[in-house]
Protein backbone atom coordinates (compact mmCIF):
# COMPACT_ATOMS: atom_id res chain seq x y z
CA UNK A 1 0.00 0.00 0.00
CA UNK A 2 2.97 2.47 0.53
CA UNK A 3 4.52 1.76 -2.43
CA UNK A 4 1.22 2.64 -4.27
CA UNK A 5 1.02 5.81 -2.11
CA UNK A 6 4.31 6.84 -3.13
CA UNK A 7 3.95 6.27 -7.00
CA UNK A 8 1.08 8.45 -7.05
CA UNK A 9 2.48 11.30 -5.16
CA UNK A 10 4.58 14.17 -6.67
CA UNK A 11 7.96 14.26 -7.16
CA UNK A 12 10.27 16.06 -5.29
CA UNK A 13 12.91 18.30 -6.62
CA UNK A 14 16.32 15.97 -5.52
CA UNK A 15 13.90 13.39 -7.23
CA UNK A 16 13.58 14.75 -10.40
CA UNK A 17 17.15 14.59 -11.59
CA UNK A 18 17.60 10.59 -10.97
CA UNK A 19 14.57 10.19 -13.02
CA UNK A 20 14.89 7.80 -16.58
CA UNK A 21 12.45 8.93 -19.50
CA UNK A 22 10.97 5.70 -19.12
CA UNK A 23 9.26 7.00 -15.48
CA UNK A 24 7.89 9.53 -16.81
CA UNK A 25 5.92 7.97 -19.66
CA UNK A 26 2.58 7.00 -18.41
CA UNK A 27 1.82 3.03 -18.32
CA UNK A 28 -1.07 1.90 -19.73
CA UNK A 29 -2.85 -1.04 -18.80
CA UNK A 30 -3.58 -3.29 -22.02
CA UNK A 31 -7.47 -3.61 -21.72
CA UNK A 32 -8.89 -7.54 -20.64
CA UNK A 33 -10.93 -9.47 -23.94
CA UNK A 34 -14.30 -8.96 -23.42
CA UNK A 35 -16.01 -12.09 -23.80
CA UNK A 36 -19.39 -10.33 -24.45
CA UNK A 37 -18.44 -9.22 -28.08
CA UNK A 38 -17.92 -12.49 -28.71
CA UNK A 39 -21.12 -14.08 -26.99
CA UNK A 40 -23.51 -10.19 -28.29
CA UNK A 41 -22.17 -8.76 -30.73
CA UNK A 42 -20.88 -11.13 -33.50
CA UNK A 43 -24.69 -13.27 -33.45
CA UNK A 44 -26.16 -9.53 -33.65
CA UNK A 45 -24.21 -8.56 -36.88
CA UNK A 46 -24.92 -12.06 -38.34
CA UNK A 47 -28.43 -11.27 -37.98
CA UNK A 48 -28.31 -7.93 -39.30
CA UNK A 49 -26.52 -9.17 -42.49
CA UNK A 50 -29.40 -11.61 -43.02
CA UNK A 51 -32.73 -8.87 -42.37
CA UNK A 52 -30.76 -6.60 -44.61
CA UNK A 53 -30.31 -9.57 -47.31
CA UNK A 54 -33.84 -10.50 -46.89
CA UNK A 55 -35.03 -7.18 -47.12
CA UNK A 56 -32.81 -6.48 -50.18
CA UNK A 57 -33.88 -9.77 -52.37
CA UNK A 58 -37.71 -9.77 -51.46
CA UNK A 59 -39.00 -6.69 -51.46
CA UNK A 60 -36.43 -3.96 -53.13
CA UNK A 61 -36.09 -6.30 -55.65
CA UNK A 62 -39.89 -7.12 -56.35
CA UNK A 63 -40.44 -3.35 -56.37
CA UNK A 64 -37.83 -3.08 -58.88
CA UNK A 65 -39.15 -5.60 -61.23
CA UNK A 66 -43.17 -4.30 -61.19
CA UNK A 67 -41.35 -1.01 -61.78
CA UNK A 68 -39.61 -2.11 -64.67
CA UNK A 69 -42.76 -4.05 -65.97
CA UNK A 70 -44.76 -1.06 -65.62
CA UNK A 71 -42.45 0.77 -67.83
CA UNK A 72 -42.01 -1.91 -70.06
CA UNK A 73 -46.07 -1.87 -70.30
CA UNK A 74 -45.92 1.98 -70.75
CA UNK A 75 -43.41 2.19 -73.89
CA UNK A 76 -45.39 -0.76 -75.72
CA UNK A 77 -48.72 0.91 -74.94
CA UNK A 78 -47.50 4.23 -76.50
CA UNK A 79 -45.14 2.87 -79.14
CA UNK A 80 -47.88 2.89 -81.91
CA UNK A 81 -45.76 -0.17 -83.33
CA UNK A 82 -49.30 -1.80 -84.38
CA UNK A 83 -52.35 -0.92 -86.20
CA UNK A 84 -55.41 -0.77 -84.32
CA UNK A 85 -57.06 -2.98 -86.89
CA UNK A 86 -54.61 -5.50 -86.10
CA UNK A 87 -54.37 -7.76 -83.62
CA UNK A 88 -50.62 -9.60 -82.37
CA UNK A 89 -52.04 -12.88 -84.08
CA UNK A 90 -52.40 -11.07 -87.48
CA UNK A 91 -48.89 -9.18 -87.07
CA UNK A 92 -46.20 -11.36 -88.45
CA UNK A 93 -43.00 -9.43 -87.01
CA UNK A 94 -39.94 -9.51 -89.22
CA UNK A 95 -41.09 -10.97 -92.14
CA UNK A 96 -41.06 -7.50 -94.33
CA UNK A 97 -37.97 -5.36 -93.15
CA UNK A 98 -36.79 -2.51 -95.01
CA UNK A 99 -33.01 -1.69 -94.06
CA UNK A 100 -30.96 1.36 -94.11
CA UNK A 101 -27.49 1.18 -93.45
CA UNK A 102 -24.43 3.37 -92.17
CA UNK A 103 -26.52 6.37 -91.15
CA UNK A 104 -23.58 8.76 -89.64
CA UNK A 105 -25.16 11.60 -86.52
CA UNK A 106 -23.81 13.83 -84.57
CA UNK A 107 -25.15 13.98 -81.51
CA UNK A 108 -26.44 16.92 -79.38
CA UNK A 109 -24.01 18.54 -77.48
CA UNK A 110 -21.12 17.29 -78.88
CA UNK A 111 -19.93 20.20 -81.00
CA UNK A 112 -18.88 17.19 -84.06
CA UNK A 113 -16.73 15.71 -81.95
CA UNK A 114 -18.44 12.29 -81.83
CA UNK A 115 -20.41 10.29 -83.93
CA UNK A 116 -23.04 7.65 -84.12
CA UNK A 117 -22.84 5.09 -86.55
CA UNK A 118 -25.89 3.15 -87.46
CA UNK A 119 -27.92 0.89 -89.85
CA UNK A 120 -32.10 0.50 -89.20
CA UNK A 121 -33.96 -2.16 -89.96
CA UNK A 122 -37.98 -0.95 -90.75
CA UNK A 123 -40.34 -3.70 -89.81
CA UNK A 124 -43.46 -3.31 -91.92
CA UNK A 125 -46.87 -5.07 -92.19
CA UNK A 126 -46.55 -5.89 -96.32
CA UNK A 127 -44.55 -5.92 -99.06
CA UNK A 128 -45.88 -3.20 -100.67
CA UNK A 129 -45.13 -0.96 -97.76
CA UNK A 130 -41.19 -1.43 -98.49
CA UNK A 131 -41.67 0.14 -101.95
CA UNK A 132 -43.33 2.94 -100.27
CA UNK A 133 -40.35 3.24 -98.27
CA UNK A 134 -37.87 2.98 -100.73
CA UNK A 135 -39.55 5.88 -103.01
CA UNK A 136 -39.85 8.17 -99.89
CA UNK A 137 -36.28 6.95 -98.24
CA UNK A 138 -34.50 10.73 -98.19
CA UNK A 139 -37.33 11.45 -96.05
CA UNK A 140 -37.03 8.39 -94.34
CA UNK A 141 -33.40 8.85 -93.69
CA UNK A 142 -34.57 12.57 -92.68
CA UNK A 143 -36.91 11.71 -90.28
CA UNK A 144 -34.30 8.95 -88.42
CA UNK A 145 -31.09 11.45 -87.95
CA UNK A 146 -33.26 14.05 -86.88
CA UNK A 147 -34.46 11.90 -84.16
CA UNK A 148 -30.97 10.82 -82.92
CA UNK A 149 -29.06 13.58 -83.77
CA UNK A 150 -31.42 15.37 -81.25
CA UNK A 151 -30.48 13.19 -78.60
CA UNK A 152 -27.34 13.08 -76.21
CA UNK A 153 -24.62 10.78 -75.69
CA UNK A 154 -25.90 10.15 -72.42
CA UNK A 155 -29.51 9.14 -73.88
CA UNK A 156 -27.67 7.34 -76.81
CA UNK A 157 -25.73 5.21 -74.60
CA UNK A 158 -28.10 4.04 -72.15
CA UNK A 159 -29.78 0.80 -73.59
CA UNK A 160 -33.04 1.20 -72.04
CA UNK A 161 -33.14 4.32 -73.74
CA UNK A 162 -33.36 3.21 -77.27
CA UNK A 163 -36.50 1.34 -76.96
CA UNK A 164 -38.08 5.09 -76.38
CA UNK A 165 -36.19 5.89 -79.75
CA UNK A 166 -37.64 3.05 -81.40
CA UNK A 167 -40.83 4.61 -80.51
CA UNK A 168 -40.24 8.22 -81.36
CA UNK A 169 -38.56 7.22 -84.55
CA UNK A 170 -42.31 4.92 -85.43
CA UNK A 171 -44.25 8.65 -84.27
CA UNK A 172 -42.19 10.50 -86.56
CA UNK A 173 -42.53 7.96 -89.36
CA UNK A 174 -45.94 7.29 -89.38
CA UNK A 175 -46.66 11.21 -89.20
CA UNK A 176 -45.00 11.34 -92.58
CA UNK A 177 -46.13 8.01 -93.91
CA UNK A 178 -50.01 7.38 -93.11
CA UNK A 179 -50.52 4.24 -95.05
CA UNK A 180 -46.88 2.73 -93.33
CA UNK A 181 -47.88 0.72 -91.25
CA UNK A 182 -44.47 -0.29 -88.69
CA UNK A 183 -44.47 -2.78 -86.34
CA UNK A 184 -40.68 -2.30 -85.29
CA UNK A 185 -37.52 -0.72 -85.25
CA UNK A 186 -34.48 -2.49 -85.53
CA UNK A 187 -31.15 -1.39 -84.92
CA UNK A 188 -28.70 -3.88 -86.60
CA UNK A 189 -25.85 -1.41 -86.57
CA UNK A 190 -25.19 0.98 -83.25
CA UNK A 191 -21.38 2.42 -82.59
CA UNK A 192 -20.56 5.27 -80.57
CA UNK A 193 -17.32 6.77 -81.16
Amino acid sequence: MRKLFRKNMPLQEEQLDTLKPEDLKPKLEKPAFNAKILIFGIPVFMVQLVVVYFVTANILMKRFESNAQVKNANVSSDSGQINSTNNDSAVDYGKYIYSIDDIIVNPADTDGKRLLLTSVGLDVAKPEMETDIKTREPMVKDAIISTLSSKSIDQLDDTAYRDTMKTEIIKDLKRLMPTVSINNVYFSKYIIQ
